[in-house]
Formats: structure tokens, sequence, C-alpha cells
């Protein structure tokens, strides 16, 4: 196995980091009341409350978004890997084992969440489909991602077929498409806003029953594609660079970022009131407080280290040797 190269010689999508800084910001917002131990208030109480827009923009909305990126990622890391050794899918099941161990160690404080059911999912869906054409993986995401909608309404069985999504997406080379110049994000854009418009006006009709039905799943996918598409859009024009300077280093530390939060949360929201209590509106501005703190920090880290650390550490075990971290050493 050949000496991974330093941080220098791999050519970042950064419209990528950025959609993924996106999806950390949601996943923030959703995994607040959880971790301040915030009960859900009665649903019949939801109209024209804070929970009722948790639930049509957020909920099961970023979750499928940083569930594809997974997907997607891996086979990036699995196709850059194969340049630099014979066996590419070793170091990818090294770096899924290790990926596990975080998320075991994260279910103490945050019972529920989502690294190590990826770990898991990875080494069973993943692994054995990167050996298989683009065509039977996008098939096979499609059919799973259906049934977890349809069947089982959404949550952590979407996490098989958004991976998959993600895995042929690499394949079709999507990733690039997002930088490049064209109509193609746009009508995707387009179709998923009048797509999301009448689900959004079914789901808010029957909140009661969001999470619990075929429709908020449904909606969170066309949304979260709209998401997706719209930032990418956004990213072209004169707004782009300052989007990026927030998105970009939230993203390309969001392994650290999102292990972070956890911690930033279980200490903040005792010292404001919100453990144990239904104050939802204050979850907006936590949320925001946090993720400035993790922006300056991302920026401040990333123009002195070419990882945020635990990505370093991550990929050092992946490779199972040290990995330049300075940049100058990169």
């Amino acid at each position: 196995m050949s000496a991974p190269g330093g941080v220098t010689q791999q050519t970042r999508i950064r419209a990528l980091d950025a959609i993924r800084g996106l999806a950390l910001c949601g996943i923030l917002l959703v995994n607040i009341p959880p971790l301040a131990d915030m009960p859900i208030p009665a649903r019949d109480g939801w109209q024209g409350g804070t929970e009722q827009w948790f639930a049509l923009l957020v909920q099961q909305r970023f979750f499928p978004i940083f569930s594809f990126l997974f997907g997607l990622g891996f086979a990036i890391f699995l196709q850059r890997a194969a340049t630099r050794t014979d066996r590419p899918r070793l170091v990818l099941l090294r770096r899924l084992v290790a990926l596990g161990v975080l998320g075991a160690l994260h279910q103490l404080l945050h019972p529920g969440e989502a690294l190590l059911p990826y770990a898991i999912v990875g080494i069973v869906v993943l692994l054995p489909a990167s050996w298989l054409p683009r065509a039977v993986v996008l098939a096979g995401g499609i059919v799973a991602t259906g049934l977890a909608v349809f069947v089982a309404h959404g949550g952590l069985l979407l996490v098989p077929g958004m991976f998959l999504l993600g895995l042929a997406a690499a394949g079709y080379g999507v990733p690039e498409r997002l930088e490049r110049p064209g109509r193609g994000v746009g009508i995707v854009c387009a179709a998923a806003v009048a797509a999301s418009v009448p689900l959004l006006v079914l789901q808010a009709g029957s909140i009661e029953t969001s999470g619990f039905d075929h429709l908020s799943p449904a909606a969170g996918l066309v949304l979260a594609v709209a998401y997706v598409t719209g930032l990418a859009l956004l990213l072209r024009t004169p707004a782009g660079p300052a989007l990026s300077a927030v998105l970009e280093p939230l993203g390309r530390m969001a392994l650290t970022n999102y292990l972070a939060a956890t911690l930033l949360v279980l200490a903040l929201a005792p010292a404001i009131g919100l453990t144990g209590s239904e104050r939802y509106p204050l979850v907006l501005p936590l949320a925001g407080a946090i993720l400035l703190v993790q922006v300056l920090f991302s920026r401040w880290w990333l123009g002195r280290f070419g990882y945020g650390p635990v990505e370093w550490l991550w990929r050092t075990v992946s490779w199972w040797r040290p990995v330049p971290l300075r940049r100058s050493a990169a």
C-alpha cells in the first residue's frame, strides 16, 4: 500500500463541501430537541407553531442529504484510494470500522445518532455494492428508497437507499455537474420546487400524523432535492463566495463539527433553560450560536491544517499510517 498523498494533491469538489455544510446545519436543528430531552408537544397544538415549521422544513429533509452525501463520498474515496493501493476496499473497511467505533462512543452521549448505523449499513450494503454496475446500484437505490418511504415511513430505513443513490450518482458523474455551467441543475431545481409545493400543502393539512405516514418522507425527499440544487445554483451567483465562506468550512470538517455539536448542546441547553422544556423557539438561536462558533473555528483551523482533527484521525486509521496534517507538511 502506497502512502496517501497530501491534501494539496487532491481536487475537492467545493459544491459538495458547501452542500454538506448545509446538511450539517439542518441536522443540528433536528438533533437539539432530543439532546436537550425536550418533550414533543401535543400534535393538535402544532398548527402555526414552531414544531409545524420544523416538520415541514427541517425534519426528514437534511438527514437524506447527509446520507446521500455519505454514499457519494464513499465512492469518491474508493476511486481515489484505488490510485494509491491495490486493496482500496480494505482501506474503506477500516474507515467504516473506525466510524462504527466513533458512533458507538457517540451513542453514549446521543442515543439514536447516525454514525453507528452508517458504519453498519456501509459495511453490509455499500462495500458489496461497490462491485456492481452503476445501473444496478441506481435501481437498487430507487427500490430501497421507495420501500423506506411507502412501507416504513422513512427514518433510518432511508439510509440504505440513499447510500446506494449516492454511490450511483458518483458513477454517473453528478458531483462534477453541480459545478459545471448548464441548465440541468436549474431544471431539476424547478421541478423539485414545483413538486414540493403541493406535497407541503398536503403535509400541513395532516400535520398531526407527520413522521408517521408516507407523505412526510416523500415531501422530505423532494424538498431535499430542492435544497441541494437550489444551493448549487446560488453558488454560481454573486452570493456564491459568501455562501461558500460559511458552508464549505463546516462541510470540510463535518465529522468534527457533528460530534462537537453534541458536546456544545449538552453544555449549553441547561444553561439557557432549554433542557426538559417545550421552548422550541429557542432551538433556532441556540443552533445559530453553535454554527457561528463552528464556522469561525473551522475557518481558523483549515487555514492552518489540511483536515479537521477528527477527519485527520479517521484518515490516519483508514490508511493505517500517519497522514500529513499541517498544510506546510502536506
